[in-house]
């Protein structure tokens, strides 16, 4: 990943410029940028991967530079490094996706650099958006908005859909988040990887392991991942239920 430093004092930039070449994978674009301004252009020019980004600087600052990268269509991913710990909300609020304070610790520019080879704003919008909006095919993953900001689910991970009233419940492998979509579109375009197995639930075909009668004379279908867990299969489903089991 190409990398471009942004930084108004040279030793800084000669710091951040040593630590990021001991990292494997990552690659110091030259020149560097000295304010804003050049950011910018250099930005424009050099087409960085991730921009590591002060704040405080002459001119532009870096708060107003990411403000002006969240305008474009396939904007780098920011991290800020300054020495100003009191900018992290405002940093956020332009879509950084790490803020440092100086002096930066290698492991913790490592972490933020890792976190910044995750999908960009564009990136994401092309994995996540339903493919009756895109025409394509159906999404690779899910995005959630949970409190840690926009979570990424890979389609793999997800192990049933849940619908309650307005929202959609999705168990991952993780833990579980509310996604803000009807069950009726997720089982429209993911039918060959989920299976219906009430009116308001979806099952990952492949986590299936075992369908159990009760001696009331309910059924409940244990999935993999769920740790002893089941779910209830409605009656009228049952039959589909049996019927795919015998071909996995």
């Amino acid at each position: 990943m190409n990398v471009l430093i942004v930084d108004d004092e040279p030793l800084a930039r000669e710091r951040l410029s040593r630590m990021v070449g001991e990292l494997e994978g990552y690659r110091v674009l030259d020149p560097a940028a000295s304010n804003g301004e050049e950011a910018l252009t250099l930005i424009d020019s050099l087409k960085p991967d991730v921009v590591l980004l002060d704040i405080r600087m002459p001119g532009l600052d870096g708060l107003q530079v990411a403000a002006k990268l969240c305008e474009r269509e396939a904007p780098p991913a920011v991290i800020f490094c300054t020495a100003h710990d009191e900018f992290a909300l405002e940093a956020f609020q332009v879509s950084a996706v790490g803020y440092l304070v100086k002096p930066v610790r290698p492991e913790s520019l490592s972490e933020a650099l890792k976190k910044a080879e995750r999908p960009n704003r564009v990136q994401l919008a092309a994995l996540t958006r339903p493919a009756a909006e895109t025409g394509g095919g159906p999404r690779t993953h899910i995005s959630a908005r949970t409190r840690k900001g926009i979570e990424l689910i890979p389609l793999d991970h997800v192990v049933y859909f849940i619908a309650d009233h307005k929202y959609v419940t999705l168990r991952h492998e993780g833990g579980e988040v509310l996604l803000d979509e009807p069950l009726k579109a997720l089982e429209d375009e993911f039918g060959d990887r989920f299976v219906r197995i009430h009116r308001n639930a979806l099952v990952a075909r492949e986590r299936i392991e075992r369908l159990q009668r009760t001696p009331l004379g309910h059924f409940q279908l244990f999935l993999k991942g769920l740790d002893g867990d089941s779910l209830v299969v409605s009656r009228r489903h049952v039959a589909g239920v049996r019927k795919l089991m015998q071909s996995l």
